[in-house]
């Protein structure tokens, strides 16, 4: 459907979406409309849909997306007239603080502004499992909008509303809002909260429930207002040993590690991976396993491999194999091929050597060296998984205007539906006669779900065909 959208047929996919009988589907799907119509500029035809939308929920998730867009675009009026027909509580504050990230990566501060104040009132007057996400938001424009002091202290309210909600709710479900915070103060070099967290137990602060509203600089809407703070909740770094238990999560560092590992220098990697065991040592819950994971790949796509390795010896030893075929996967990523393709032949798990021998072809054909890859790829005794790699190469030889090459490679390839995708790939990057011809294979080959890509660009008409078919 999302192809329908845009090739200009938004009315029919519409009806396709009309169909589906099960209500929760079908808003999905509308939502997905909207956001695609949204996405190809066609923000009328977005809007319409939208406020077509039967089931209220739904319509209102639609309008939340679709007022972030216009402003996007910098159409602020109308994306705050949109705003103003939210109908829920729940998404108010949420809408107005996309609507202020949206103009202050416009660069027009003064509506950023302006849009923040809106929604630091709205979470400040519904303050719902979300706030923590919206605050965080707000913290972002602050620090976008030039005032540091702001965003700190939007942080600060984060942090303060953690603490009274995320203790009850399972550590699974627990929001990220905590951990965008930490990454937003790591990728400055400040690892002052993290300690802190690290060092503080798992108490709310007195008088629980969520201070929104009384922090220093509380908010865009009163940002004069000094902080009065509680003196039953200072948290002070220092040596003393980590409690059994502390309030920064397993889950919560896993996040920062992951949004910070490709910006931030090995200094910062490595003090980070430092915490991350001492976390380890002390947090056996359920997400132990989440952040082994996350330090372990972090050094090794950083090159630390050594200490990457050392902590396989952590995890259960079946799972061994698996994990140093991710280690294999993130070298190659980051530009190590050789030590990918050495950690990758020294694995004895056959599956996970293949699966490690893949991600490393993958990675030297998008590195513009589908010769060696191809090479490589001769090692794999599995034919599956042999077609799965050549499917990077082929495309990585269609980039190097070697087409005929390329074809003669992805019909080598033993199974359909794998040959389907490297020939569609191919096609994807052929000049429109032979992508035609490509399209047709894929089709004798596999279903339309394969060859649609292809079709959507160079037979835009034929995507229609497609949907009355399968309305039919």
């Amino acid at each position: 459907m999302g192809a329908l959208v845009r090739t200009g047929h938004l009315a029919r996919a519409a009806e396709l979406v009309y169909t589906i009988s099960d209500e929760r589907r079908q808003g999905m799907e509308f939502l997905a409309l909207v956001e695609t119509a949204a996405e190809a500029g066609d923000l009328c035809g977005a809007q319409t849909l939208a406020e077509s939308i039967p089931l209220r929920g739904w319509r209102d998730d639609a309008l939340v997306a679709l007022a972030a867009a216009w402003a996007r675009t910098g159409e602020r009026d109308t994306a705050a007239a949109l705003a103003e027909r939210i109908r829920y509580p729940h998404n108010w504050g949420r809408t107005w603080a996309l609507l202020a990230k949206a103009m202050a990566d416009n660069g027009d501060t003064a509506a950023a502004r302006g849009f923040a104040a809106r929604a630091d009132k709205e979470v400040s007057s519904y303050p719902l499992d979300d706030a923590g996400e919206v605050l965080a938001l707000l913290m972002e424009v602050a620090d976008a909008t030039g005032d540091e002091r702001l965003a700190a202290a939007f942080a600060d309210r984060v942090e303060d509303f953690a603490r009274s909600h995320n203790r009850t709710v399972s550590s699974r479900s627990r929001p990220p809002s905590l951990a965008v915070v930490l990454a937003w103060e790591v990728l400055r070099g400040d690892l002052d909260r993290i300690d802190a967290l690290l060092r503080t137990p798992p108490r709310p602060p007195a008088g629980a429930g969520p201070r929104l509203c009384g922090g220093a600089l509380g908010g865009f809407a009163d940002q004069d207002v000094a902080q009065q703070g509680d003196p039953d909740d200072v948290r002070e770094v220092d040596s003393h040993p980590l409690p059994a238990e502390s309030f920064l999560r397993a889950r919560d560092l896993a996040r920062v590690l992951d949004a910070v590992v490709e910006t931030v220098g090995q200094d910062m990697v490595l003090a980070l991976a430092d915490r991350a065991e001492t976390l380890l040592d002390t947090d056996v819950g359920p997400d132990h396993s989440i952040l082994l994971e996350a330090v372990t790949l972090s050094l090794a796509e950083r090159g630390h491999l050594e200490r990457a390795m050392a902590l396989v010896d952590r995890i259960e030893p079946g799972q061994r194999a698996g994990r140093q075929a991710q280690i294999a996967g993130r070298l190659a990523r980051y530009g190590d091929t050789d030590q990918a393709e050495a950690v990758a032949h020294a694995i004895g798990d056959r599956r996970a050597h293949t699966r490690a021998l893949v991600e490393v072809v993958r990675e030297l054909a998008r590195r513009g060296d589908p010769d060696r890859a191809e090479v490589l790829v001769r090692s794999i005794t599995d034919r599956w998984a042999q077609g799965e790699a050549l499917v990077e190469v082929v495309r990585a030889l269609a980039r190097r205007v070697e087409p005929g090459r390329a074809e003669a490679l992805a019909h080598s390839i033993a199974h359909r539906s794998t040959r389907a995708r490297a020939l569609a790939a191919l096609a994807e990057l052929s000049e429109p006669s032979r992508a035609r011809r490509l399209a047709a294979q894929v089709l004798l080959l596999d279903d339309w779900v394969t060859a649609m890509p292809v079709l959507e660009r160079f037979v835009p008409r034929a995507v229609a065909t497609v949907a009355d078919q399968m309305m039919r």
